[in-house]
């Protein structure tokens, strides 16, 4: 049988997982073995069934681990995500395990976060972190499900763009002086700063007028990291021609 009355009079279920592992619990009452034993079966069944010790490890445990995974990160991403943690969430999640992380309890943190007065950005990148880091989890076996999933989140107001015409930008250069030419070049190629402070002459073509972004700096712990462009895109942007000479 699966369910057995030890010597000490408590009841125990087992079960054994898709690998063959033994699984068992123990109950006072047979009627609450007997529901386990169901509904654990069921869940093997199902594919959904989590082993009790491995989601027991804590968010700081696993986010240490996941992130140590995140081998694509370019350093300002993994800088940011790190960022995150430190301050938005491991504050409340880092001693929790993965098995007491629910909806509920995501959904109210959020609206903690919301109400201490952080910008929606930050409050919605933090949520961002953390349902990835779960995500993962699920991934590895260790939550059926991701609770932060569905949580809803803080409106970004999104101001509208203001955009400078030929008059301002050329108010602006003289403004600047010898930094003039770069105010010049960033505006009229819509380079962002990161990739027009990486450029090598190598990758400039004044003959052809294009130029070859390849590389772009990033601002990590005070230092200038070089790395790839945002979404590892490499490009070509044409040069106006009266910015040549």
């Amino acid at each position: 049988m699966s369910i057995e009355k030890r010597p000490n009079r408590k009841w125990r279920a087992r079960v054994y997982d898709a690998s063959g592992k033994q699984i068992a619990r123990h109950f006072d009452r047979k009627s609450d073995a007997e529901r386990w034993e169901a509904s654990a079966k069921a869940a093997i069944s199902r594919g959904d069934w989590i082993d009790p010790a491995r989601a027991r490890v804590t968010v700081g445990a696993w986010a240490s681990q996941w992130m140590a995974a995140q081998v694509q990160l370019k350093p300002s991403t993994r800088a940011r995500y790190e960022l995150a943690l430190r301050r938005q969430i491991l504050p409340t999640w880092e001693e929790i395990s993965l098995s007491a992380v629910s909806y509920a309890e995501v959904a109210a943190w959020v609206q903690r976060l919301t109400a201490s007065g952080l910008a929606p950005a930050t409050v919605r990148y933090a949520h961002r972190v953390l349902s990835l880091a779960l995500a993962h989890a699920v991934r590895d076996g260790r939550m059926s499900r991701n609770p932060a999933e569905g949580v809803r989140l803080p409106r970004v107001v999104r101001e509208e763009p203001v955009f400078l015409d030929h008059d301002q930008v050329a108010r602006l250069a003289e403004a600047c002086g010898r930094y003039g030419l770069l105010v010049r070049f960033l505006a009229y190629t819509g380079l962002r700063w990161g990739e027009a402070s990486a450029l090598r002459v190598s990758r400039l073509d004044l003959l052809r007028r294009p130029v070859t972004v390849a590389v772009a700096f990033a601002e990590v712990g005070g230092e200038l990291v070089e790395g790839t462009p945002k979404n590892h895109q490499r490009r070509s942007v044409p040069i106006p021609r009266f910015l040549v000479d």
